[in-house]
């Protein structure tokens, strides 16, 4: 996906990472070969804060699962010295990307991946933390998920007041609804690591298993809820990757929970 945060580098550049990383080789013909973060002056969301640092660091952490299956990281460098911008290297992928293949696969393998999904990210749920919100951005953590979720929301609402976006109601209205059922998020008693993208897209299949997650760079401490397999819940019902998960019943305040969270994306998107 192409952006105006995308921070695009000449071949001979990356030629010059690759010899910092790997001393004495060379870089491979493919263009995609190293991931870079914006520059330090481009023009993010305050939740989008030292992202990669955050996804280094939460790819690292989950590494050591096993049954989480993430690329190694092979080598991250945030020093600026040849690069305007923090950057890494990681394992190939040896896989299709799920959101391409998922529909010309057979139901019972569609369903089984689904399942194997739901545990994956059962397994990143499982890792806890000491403090809710965003590990890049200090402004938006806090020690209790409610007025870490508040703080977030703000953000967003600010980031939007900047931009003068038009959301369909006024900003007041928005919060209001959000302050009106906050009481919900106060059941939330432990910071669980979310990785918030786990669409199929970021997913990676051989043989009928997932081989590969990426993209962690938008990861947080929070409510299992918020994750992408739950967001179904609000149009589809139970799934296949929330049997896999473990969890098929839903209280009327979870169920707002999911609520919040899909209006706090739709914000944000």
């Amino acid at each position: 996906m192409d952006s105006r945060t995308k921070n695009k580098k000449s071949r001979a550049q990356i030629e010059g990472m690759v010899q910092k990383a790997f001393a004495g080789m060379h870089l491979a013909p493919q263009d995609d070969a190293v991931k870079i973060a914006p520059q330090q002056n481009a023009d993010i969301q305050a939740y989008e804060q030292n992202i990669m640092a955050t996804e280094v660091g939460c790819m690292c952490l989950v590494g050591r699962n096993p049954d989480i299956p993430v690329p190694e990281i092979y080598f991250h460098d945030d020093s600026l010295t040849i690069c305007d911008a923090n950057y890494y290297f990681m394992e190939k992928i040896e896989g299709d990307n799920l959101a391409q293949v998922k529909e010309s696969l057979p139901d019972d393998e569609r369903n089984a991946i689904d399942r194997q999904i739901g545990k994956i990210m059962h397994a990143i749920n499982g890792f806890s933390g000491m403090l809710y919100g965003y590990p890049g951005n200090a402004s938006l953590r806090s020690d209790t998920w409610k007025d870490a979720f508040l703080k977030m929301m703000d953000a967003v609402l600010d980031d939007g007041r900047k931009k003068h976006v038009d959301f369909g109601f006024t900003y007041e209205e928005l919060r209001d609804i959000v302050l009106s059922r906050t009481d919900v998020l106060e059941e939330v008693t432990t910071p669980q690591l979310i990785h918030w993208d786990a669409w199929d897209g970021n997913f990676f299949v051989r043989g009928g298993k997932v081989v590969g997650l990426v993209d962690f760079e938008r990861a947080l401490w929070g409510d299992p809820l918020m994750e992408f397999q739950f967001r179904p819940l609000l149009r589809d019902g139970v799934t296949e990757s929330m049997r896999g998960y473990g969890k098929t019943e839903f209280t009327t305040a979870e169920i707002m929970r999911c609520q919040l969270y899909t209006l706090y994306l739709a914000l944000i998107m």
